[in-house]
């Protein structure tokens, strides 16, 4: 269950917005709900017009002035990158450059196995291949140790990176990285490609018109990728980027476009970030990056074709190696369904591939709504990857555990680890102690909308204008809103059932809506009933008319009350992890046999959510918590089932009389409650 923020923007500041630009009164509303409402920061989000001077980024100058030297003076020159789609991105553009420039180039990226960033053994194999410049894009800023061997080896090093440096730098000719204490540069949040675009501006004179005209198809698909903050000169350059883009002749790019199914269609941020840059990313994780640098690096549009097509067939096995990690996690909960209740999800399974089970643990994330770990054995060693969200600190999280780990890294919201498989059982415990300590409260996941819809913004003129705001990403995602009270006329499938069509009531009009991803029977809507709902809006062209279409994200039953419902789940977790609460806790979740009985008529052959529950017995006094507690009871005694990914529970045929006295929960629960 995720908590909901509803946006509730100044009317007085939108219309003052309004006023001063040509903006529609619906992209004025996002802007102000986004603290956009001062005309000057609009501006500055909407009006970014060119990328700044690649020379106000510390040591950019001189990081030009050392490799043009270099490719002058004949030196062999090795770009150096990383596994994922921006590392990808930034050799193949540096590389490029380079070799259009008749330099003694090579290109070198590191296999995941070896881990992230430049390692001593490349390093020492760069050297045997006569290398003597090493120029790292979109890695190098923590390389201290490795740059301390460049040096002793007689090699030269310049670093272009765009991640937090620590307390000490490397020891570089040149140290390229927008995140520097010393740096002045008026944008900071560039990805590695976007760097290396600026680096090769700055080797033609701070040329930046060109670099983009050159590489912006590369830079932007790169920016997307890596989920950099989608504002200022990074919004510029994904805008200009994408038209390049739509233009390209690069035959692997083209290559990859067919063989996504994209070819005939308009290419805009959302199939950048979840159709093109997972099949890059696909290369590293399953293969070698090396398919993904050559497939972007072919000129020969057949061979081009070839490369796509197998780089096609590895995201498609990288999806079922998904499947299959996901499959053996739920079947874990099915063995320990109790585990559902802990603060932190941790699972653990022989032979997991590594180089997915960081999308699986955001699968899960997202499924359950709580930070998850996963871990894969191999070889009597756990290699783990974790993701979270909120306040939950995934680094301090696992420093806690330091002494039972072999080595970690990362940040709030996600990290990796290693460690013995014989230290996983600790390492299990220590981390739900560390939750319970920092976090008595869990956090929520949470789902941000502008605010709620008005019927003025309901009209195909206003949807389309939001076509404005676009590119959407980082720190500028779609608009979300609130549809309050949406009346469900009509429940369908399509696809095969893959999807659901709704038609729905507001505003004493039909809209149609679409529910992506879920069947009817998992959506839990049905018609005849009323939901509160968070859409995305479409304008879609049919007949010669433009409609107003609803995407929708989330749903819930409307009249139910947010804070009353998520204090409810978290007392219950509580009650189901045997934590210590107050005895009128105990009391006020203890159903009475009136309860029991308004429960049971409620639930049917059909599945439905308990949310859905609460809003139809609600009415007779029964709370979320006593909701929850009956339900378990159902369970034991056998008279409902319970799908564990949904939460769906079902009414079973009656096999015999049941005594509902019998209950050992209700019997626990009763002692807790101090009634004998």
């Amino acid at each position: 269950m995720k908590k909901w923020n509803i946006g509730r923007p100044d009317p007085a500041s939108v219309a003052e917005l309004q006023k001063h630009s040509d903006l529609s009164a619906l992209c004025c509303t996002v802007l102000v709900a986004q603290g956009l409402a001062d005309l000057t920061n609009a501006a500055n989000f909407m009006g970014c017009q060119q990328l700044s001077s690649p020379f106000e980024l510390c040591d950019m100058k001189e990081a030009a002035e050392i490799i043009n030297h270099a490719v002058d003076a004949g030196k062999r020159i090795c770009i150096y990158g990383d596994y994922d789609c921006d590392g990808i991105m930034s050799t193949v553009i540096l590389y490029s450059f380079l070799a259009e420039t008749g330099a003694d180039v090579t290109w070198r990226i590191p296999e995941r196995s070896e881990g992230y960033g430049l390692n001593m053994q490349a390093v020492r194999e760069m050297h045997e291949d006569g290398v003597d410049l090493i120029v790292t894009v979109d890695n190098g800023i923590s390389a201290v140790e490795e740059a301390k061997l460049i040096q002793e080896l007689g090699m030269e090093l310049v670093i272009t990176d765009h991640h937090q440096p620590g307390e000490v730098l490397p020891e570089a000719l040149a140290v390229v990285d927008a995140h520097r204490t010393d740096n002045y540069s008026p944008y900071r949040y560039y990805c590695g490609a976007g760097i290396a675009l600026l680096l090769i501006a700055a080797m033609n004179d701070g040329d930046t018109q060109m670099a983009m005209e050159q590489f912006g198809d590369l830079a932007a698909v790169a920016t997307i990728a890596d989920v950099v903050p989608l504002t200022g000169e990074n919004r510029f350059l994904v805008q200009r980027g994408m038209e390049y883009l739509e233009n390209t002749e690069r035959p692997g790019l083209c290559a990859l476009r067919e063989v996504s199914g994209l070819a005939e269609k308009k290419l805009d941020s959302v199939n950048i970030a979840f159709i093109i840059a997972p099949r890059i990313n696909a290369a590293g994780r399953l293969e070698s990056p090396r398919l993904a640098v050559e497939l972007l690096l072919e000129e020969n549009p057949e061979r081009a074709s070839e490369l796509a097509q197998h780089l096609n067939a590895v995201n498609a096995r990288r999806k079922e190696c998904e499947m299959q990690i996901l499959r053996e996690a739920e079947q874990q909960i099915a063995e320990c369904p109790e585990m559902l209740y802990d603060r932190v999800l941790i699972f653990a399974g022989k032979d997991w591939h590594s180089g997915v089970i960081g999308i699986v643990a955001a699968r899960l994330e997202e499924r359950y709504g709580k930070p998850c770990f996963m871990i894969s054995i191999k070889d009597g060693m756990g290699h783990g990857s974790a993701r979270s969200f909120g306040v939950f600190h995934v680094f301090r999280a696992l420093t806690s555990c330091a002494d039972l780990l072999e080595k970690f890294g990362g940040h709030p919201a996600a990290g990796g680890f290693t460690l013995k498989e014989e230290n996983i059982p600790a390492f299990r415990k220590q981390i739900q102690v560390y939750a319970e300590e920092h976090h008595p409260e869990m956090p929520f996941m949470e789902a941000d909308a502008v605010c709620a819809l008005k019927p003025e913004f309901m009209n195909p003129e206003a949807v389309q204008s939001l076509g404005a705001l676009a590119p959407f990403g980082a720190e500028n995602p779609e608009p979300v809103f609130l549809a309050e009270h949406v009346l469900v006329q009509e429940v369908l499938p399509t696809a095969n059932g893959a999807h659901t069509r709704l038609t729905v009531s507001m505003f004493g009009q039909n809209y149609k809506a679409m529910y992506f991803g879920k069947s009817p029977e998992q959506t839990g809507i049905t018609a005849g009933n009323a939901y509160h709902m968070l859409v995305t809006l479409n304008a879609n062209p049919y007949n010669g008319r433009v409609y107003v279409t609803m995407f929708v994200q989330e749903v819930r039953p409307a009249g139910l009350q947010q804070a009353k419902l998520l204090g409810a789940v978290q007392t219950y977790e509580k009650y189901r992890r045997k934590e210590e609460l107050p005895q009128s806790y105990y009391k006020g979740m203890l159903p009475e046999r009136k309860d029991l009985t308004a429960v049971y008529l409620a639930v049917t052959s059909q599945p439905v959510t308990p949310e859905t529950l609460a809003a139809s017995v609600m009415k007779q006094g029964i709370n979320f918590c006593k909701l929850l507690v009956a339900l378990d009871v159902f369970a034991e005694m056998g008279l409902i089932s319970r799908n564990l990914q949904t939460g769906e529970v079902v009414r079973l045929p009656a096999q015999k009389k049941v005594n509902l006295e019998d209950s050992e929960i209700l019997s626990e629960l009763k002692k807790l409650a101090g009634i004998e």
